[in-house]
C-alpha cells in the first residue's frame, strides 16, 4: 500500500553506496512513493557539506551538521567554528548526529563526552534541536540530556521503556524509530514504543542502513520507511497513515519546516 506524508527523519544520501542510483532515487523514485521531507544527518565534516549539497538541488531535503561520536579523532583545531558555518545555512535544521557510542571504543569516553557537550552547547547557542546518536551510553547519555535540556530527537531509540519515561521529563525530545523495530529480537524498543504518547514519536531509516524486514541486510532505502511505519502503527492500535501523518506533523515540529 502507498502512504502519504512519509518523512524519514534520519538519512545519509551523501553515503557512498548511493553513488550509482543517488540522483534517480531523489529526484523521481521517492517522491513518487510518498516521501515527502528527508533529514540528512551530518556524520563527520566532509559528509555534512556533501548533504548541505543534496539540500541545496532537492526542495523536500534539509541537512544537520555536526560530529558522529564515532568521528571525532583527527578532528582539525576549528572543527567547531566549521560546525557553526555549516549550521547557519538556511536548510540546516538541527546539530547531529552528535551523541555518545561505546559499542566499539571504550577507550575515549572522555573525550566523548566533551565533543558532545561542545555541540550541546552549539546547539543551545543557536536555538536549534539535536539529533541523538546514542548506543551502549545511556547512562552518561541520561545524566548529559537532564543536564543540558536540548530539545531534539534520539535517532534509532533502542533505549528501554524506563529510561524513556525518564527522558520524556525532557521538554520537546522525541523518540524515533528505525527497521530494528520490525526485527524479532527487538523487545525494548518494542516495550518503549508502547509507552511513549503519539506526539513524542517519529520515523526513520538510517539509510544505507537498518533496512527492516523483509529487506533486512540489504541496503535501506526511505521506501522501506513503510514497512517500519506499519509496525509502529500495530504496537500503538492505530491506521498506519494516521501513525505516518503524526510522524510526519512531529518532525516538521521540531525541525521547524513550514
Amino acid at each position: 500500500m502507498r502512504y502519504k506524508n512519509l518523512f524519514d527523519s534520519h538519512a545519509h544520501y551523501a553515503d557512498s553506496s548511493f553513488d550509482e542510483d543517488r540522483e534517480i532515487l531523489l529526484k523521481q523514485i521517492l517522491p513518487e512513493q510518498g516521501i515527502v521531507f528527508i533529514m540528512l544527518a551530518g556524520v563527520n565534516l566532509t559528509d555534512c557539506l556533501q548533504s548541505q549539497e543534496l539540500a541545496k538541488n532537492y526542495d523536500y531535503i534539509y541537512c544537520s551538521a555536526g560530529i558522529h561520536p564515532e568521528k571525532i579523532q583527527n578532528l582539525p583545531e576549528n572543527w567547531l567554528e566549521q560546525i557553526e558555518i555549516f549550521a547557519k545555512f538556511k536548510k540546516c535544521m538541527a546539530i547531529g548526529e552528535i551523541g555518545l557510542d561505546y559499542h566499539a571504543n571504550q577507550g575515549n569516553k572522555n573525550l566523548q563526552k566533551k565533543i558532545f557537550i561542545q555541540q550541546l552547547e552549539l546547539a543551545k547557542k543557536l536555538n536549534l534541536p539535536v539529533i541523538l546518536h546514542i548506543r551502549d551510553a545511556m547512562g552518561d547519555a541520561v545524566e548529559i540530556l537532564k543536564s543540558y535540556q536540548p530539545k531534539g530527537v534520539i535517532h534509532c531509540y533502542n533505549g528501554s521503556a524506563e529510561t524513556a519515561k525518564e527522558l520524556l521529563k525532557i521538554n520537546n525530545l522525541y523518540f524515533s524509530f528505525s527497521g530494528v523495530i520490525t526485527y524479532k529480537n527487538a523487545r525494548k524498543p518494542v516495550e518503549a514504543l508502547k509507552i511513549l504518547p503519539l506526539d513524542r514519536i517519529m520515523l526513520e531509516t538510517d539509510s544505507p542502513y537498518l533496512a527492516p524486514e523483509p529487506y533486512r541486510h540489504k541496503r535501506c532505502d526511505s521506501r522501506f520507511m513503510i514497512h517500519t511505519a506499519e509496525k509502529m502503527a500495530e504496537i500503538k492500535n492505530i491506521a498506519t497513515q494516521e501513525l505516518v501523518t503524526i510522524c510526519c506533523e512531529n518532525a516538521k515540529r521540531l525541525f521547524q519546516i513550514a
